[in-house]
C-alpha cells in the first residue's frame, strides 16, 4: 500500500537558537529557558512512501534533479554509520536507525516527488527530511505515533548526523500552524499561537551558503559557562533578552499587529547583531544585511530579520499587505538576484 505525506519547512520567527540553549538549564539552572515562535511555510515535501525489505530512498530537489540511496539494509549499525558520514541521506539513515532500534520493523522506501523547499536555507528542509522519516515507518506499521513523538524521533535522528540542533527545527511536524515553543532543560512545550489578523511576510532566499554546523559548533562553544565577554553576551541574548523580544512578539501577533511584529524583527536582528554575531565568522552575513538595509525594505515593509541559524542564508520581512509584498519581491529579484517566497501568517 502506498501512503502520500507533506511536510512543510517552518519559519523561525523569533528566538533562533534558544531552544538548544534552553536545553543547558539541565546542570545550569541559571541559564534561562529558551522560547520560539515558529511559523509553518507554505512550501514542503509531498512524498509516497509505502513498505519494503530495505530502506531505501529517492529524493526530488527543488531544482528538478533527483538523488536516489543504495537500498539499504536493515542493520542498525550500518544505517547509523551512514548518518554519521555526513552524505546526502544522513539525515534521513538517522531516523531510520531510531526507528529500527526502537518498534523493529521492516524497511521503507520513501520517494519525495514534489520539493519547493530551499536546502540549507534556515527553512528547515533537513528537520522536514526528518520528520517526514519517522511519519512514514508511522503510517506504515501503524505505530500509533502522537506528532510530539514525530518531533522528538526526528530530533533524535538528526542528533545521530553529529548536528548539534535544538529541537525548534522539529517543529515542521505540526504543519502549517504558528506556534509557541518554550524549552526548560528536559522539558518543552508546544502552544498554537492565534493570530488576529494575517500578517503578509516575504522569505527571501539570499543565495549564499552558510556552514549551520558550524554556526551550531561555535554557538554551543559559549555554553553552559565559557568565561569572556562574547560567550556571555551570547547566553544574554538567547537567554533574558529573547524572552523580552518573543514575549512582544506573541502579544504584536495576538493583535495582528504587522508594524508592530516588524518593529520587533529589526531590535531582534540588533540583539543578535551585537551579542551573538561576534561569536561566528558565519554570522556576519553580509548579503542579509544589504537586503535588509535596503530603502525599499522601509518602504514596502515594516521591518526584518534572518532566519533559523542566521548566516546568509535567508531573510524574512513583514511587508505592509500583500500588493507591498509582490511589488518587494519584484524590486529584490531585480536588484540582488534573489529568489522570494510568500508567506502568510494567519
Amino acid at each position: 500500500m502506498i501512503h502520500e505525506l507533506f511536510v512543510p519547512g517552518r519559519l523561525c520567527l523569533f528566538g533562533e537558537h534558544s531552544d538548544w540553549a534552553g536545553g543547558y538549564r539541565r546542570t545550569h539552572p541559571e541559564i534561562a529557558p529558551g522560547e520560539c515562535l515558529v511559523a509553518g511555510t507554505n512550501q514542503g515535501l509531498r512524498a509516497r512512501v509505502a513498505a519494503a525489505e530495505h530502506i531505501e530512498f529517492v529524493s526530488r530537489l527543488p531544482d528538478g534533479t533527483s538523488r536516489r540511496s543504495r537500498p539499504m539494509s536493515l542493520s542498525t549499525q550500518g544505517l547509523d554509520d551512514l548518518a554519521r558520514a555526513g552524505d546526502f541521506f544522513s539525515y534521513a539513515a538517522g531516523v531510520a536507525t531510531e526507528m529500527l532500534q526502537r518498534f523493529a520493523t521492516r524497511g521503507v522506501r520513501i520517494e519525495i516527488v514534489e520539493n519547493d523547499l530551499p536546502l540549507a536555507k534556515g527553512l528547515s528542509s533537513s528537520a522536514a527530511i526528518c520528520v517526514l522519516v519517522a511519519r512514514a515507518f508511522d503510517v506504515i506499521y501503524d505505530l500509533g505515533l502522537s506528532v510530539r513523538e514525530h518531533m522528538e524521533l526526528a530530533y533524535l535522528g538528526e542528533r545521530r548526523t553529529g548536528s548539534q540542533c535544538g529541537l525548534m527545527d522539529q517543529v515542521c511536524a505540526y504543519g502549517r500552524v504558528t506556534t509557541s515553543l518554550t524549552f526548560d532543560a528536559e522539558r518543552f512545550e508546544v502552544t498554537p499561537v492565534a493570530v488576529g489578523e494575517p500578517i503578509h511576510l516575504l522569505v527571501v532566499d539570499l543565495g549564499r551558503a552558510k556552514n549551520t554546523r558550524r554556526i551550531l559548533a561555535d554557538l554551543n562553544a559559549c555554553f553552559p559557562a565559557t568565561a569572556g565577554a562574547v560567550a556571555a553576551g551570547v547566553r544574554e541574548a538567547l537567554g533574558p533578552r529573547n524572552l523580552v523580544i518573543t514575549g512582544a512578539a506573541r502579544a504584536a501577533l495576538a493583535r495582528g499587529d504587522a508594524r508592530a511584529l516588524g518593529a520587533l524583527m529589526d531590535e531582534a536582528q540588533a540583539v543578535f547583531d551585537r551579542w551573538v554575531a561576534p561569536a561566528c565568522v558565519e554570522l556576519r552575513a553580509p548579503r542579509l544585511h544589504q537586503v535588509l538595509a535596503h530603502p525599499v525594505v522601509r518602504e514596502l515593509g515594516f521591518g526584518g530579520k534572518g532566519v533559523g541559524s542566521q548566516g546568509d542564508g535567508c531573510a524574512q520581512l513583514v511587508t505592509r499587505g500583500p500588493g507591498e509584498r509582490e511589488r518587494l519581491a519584484a524590486v529584490l529579484e531585480r536588484t540582488f538576484g534573489v529568489a522570494c517566497l510568500p508567506l502568510t501568517v494567519a
